[in-house]
């Protein structure tokens, strides 16, 4: 006899509680971070120094940071996060103004969420004058993608897969905010051209980078982890922010890159759930890239742009993200940024760190994790 009970199964055994104790200890986690050795400064050739690991400083690092908080704020609208958010705006514009670049734009997707929630004013100039710059005045390579400008190198003719999170993602949701089309124009525009020359066609992963120099390559011919990751978080938050009909060549498009590399992906996952740094590749276990790959295959799933056989994948990842939050709600086995490589072996020694992108991604999988309580 089939006995029927009232409630559905715990998702991975674990209460709802717990879920957010987990979250809120990866967010003391992320406001606390600091650097005491300063190895992890970022010292720019006039002197001034970047923070990129400590909270209080302004790099794409937070910028994936703040995403992390307001992903929770969405989730339970609690006044706390969301001031957490808005204390780190008022801060940073508070500063001198930041060297416009594709890593410094990555604050101004969440500035626009919670432009939309509050109606605040004070940041719909900084909002406009930063999408007027990446749509008119950032460098750009040949055929018109995004040039990778960061603060020590404006990496001339290189297209990064990171650039669709840090740049292009925010430039879409300005222009659909605002109901400027240019903006969002140009942002299908930069998907298009990127998986055009970062998309592996034979494995379905892609490319850290591409150079148009040298005859055009795609250096250490690296799928590196966490950067295969922002195309797993990239692609379901550029569908679900257009609004695409069910019907459209380009949703389609993207839907096919990402399922090409989640089939890949599940290849390649490591009994204890996570992904190497590079996900074909002996090399260390990295926990930001698989929290990265947990949320996007989770959000794409609840999105229906893909079907129900990648989350067994996506749970195994989640239960692997949280074996490795420490009691102190540190994600451990974060790999420190990582520029493009010539070589697989450089990113095999990338050191391993705590970061406000690794605390934020590990937030971000399991807020998305929290949408199965509902």
């Amino acid at each position: 006899m089939t006995v029927t009970t009232a409630f559905q199964p715990l998702p991975l055994g674990i209460s709802r509680d717990r879920v957010h104790e987990l979250i809120q200890s990866l967010i003391q986690n992320l406001v606390s971070i600091k650097d005491t050795s300063g190895e992890f400064l970022l010292r720019l050739e006039d002197g001034s120094v970047v923070d990129t690991k400590g909270w209080n400083d302004w790099e794409w690092t937070h910028g994936i940071g703040l995403y992390g908080l307001w992903q929770y704020f969405e989730i339970t609208q609690d006044k706390s996060i969301l001031g957490i958010i808005e204390t780190w705006f008022k801060d940073r514009l508070a500063e001198p103004p930041r060297h416009k670049n594709i890593n410094t734009m990555a604050v101004f997707y969440t500035m626009a969420c919670v432009y939309e929630h509050t109606h605040n004013k004070v940041y719909l100039p900084h909002l406009q004058s930063w999408a007027d710059w990446a749509l008119y005045e950032l460098a750009r390579t040949e055929y018109g993608g995004m040039q990778h400008v960061t603060y020590l190198t404006p990496n001339t003719q290189q297209l990064w897969d990171d650039t669709l999170m840090m740049t292009v993602l925010p430039l879409a949701k300005f222009g659909k905010m605002t109901k400027r089309w240019e903006y969002v124009d140009e942002a299908k525009r930069q998907f298009l051209i990127h998986i055009k020359y970062l998309f592996d066609t034979k494995t379905g992963l892609f490319y850290h980078g591409w150079t148009f120099e040298d005859g055009g390559h795609n250096f250490a011919n690296a799928f590196w982890g966490r950067g295969n990751s922002w195309l797993t978080i990239a692609i379901p938050e550029i569908i679900e922010l257009l609004e695409f009909p069910e019907v459209h060549p380009l949703k389609h498009h993207l839907v096919d890159c990402l399922t090409a590399q989640l089939k890949t992906l599940n290849k390649y996952q490591d009994e204890s759930g996570l992904w190497r740094t590079i996900i074909n590749e002996d090399s260390y276990l990295e926990a930001s890239a698989t929290a990265g790959f947990a949320y996007g295959i989770l959000k794409s799933i609840r999105k229906r742009y893909i079907g129900p056989e990648f989350k067994e994948m996506a749970l195994k990842a989640v239960k692997g993200v949280i074996d490795n939050i420490s009691p102190d709600g540190e994600l451990q086995k974060v790999s420190f940024g990582t520029p493009v490589g010539d070589t697989i072996q450089f990113y095999k020694e990338i050191p391993l760190t705590s970061m406000p992108y690794g605390q934020a991604m590990g937030m971000m999988c399991l807020v998305e994790f929290l949408r199965l309580y509902m």
